[in-house]
C-alpha cells in the first residue's frame, strides 16, 4: 500500500523532520491493514452501541437559586461600562 505520507501531515498541518516520512509510511500501512482485518468481521449480529460498559451519567435535577445582583457581579471589575465589564481586546483587525 503506498501511502502520501507528505500530503497527510500537509493536511494535518503536522511538521515532519528528516527520516520520519518512512516511519510514518509503515506505521500508518500498519493500522490501516489492521482496520482492513476488522473491515473483514462479520458483525450483522452485534448490535449497535454507543458504549460498553452500562454506566450512565448521572446529573442532579436543575434548581433556579438566588443569583448576584448586577452590581454584585461587577463590584470587583476593574473597569465596567453601562453595567458591563469592560475586558481588553483579543481579536485584532
Amino acid at each position: 500500500m503506498n501511502i502520501n505520507v507528505k500530503h497527510i501531515a500537509k493536511l494535518a498541518n503536522l511538521p515532519l523532520r528528516d527520516g520520519e516520512e518512512e516511519k510514518f509510511e509503515r506505521q500508518l500501512s500498519e493500522v490501516l491493514s489492521y482496520v482492513n482485518r476488522l473491515d473483514k468481521l462479520n458483525t450483522d449480529n452485534v448490535p449497535e452501541t454507543s458504549q460498553s460498559t452500562g454506566l450512565e451519567n448521572v446529573t442532579r435535577e436543575d434548581k433556579t437559586e438566588k443569583s448576584l445582583t448586577q452590581d454584585e457581579a461587577l463590584s470587583n471589575a476593574l473597569k465596567t461600562h453601562n453595567g458591563m465589564f469592560i475586558v481588553p481586546g483579543i481579536l485584532q483587525d
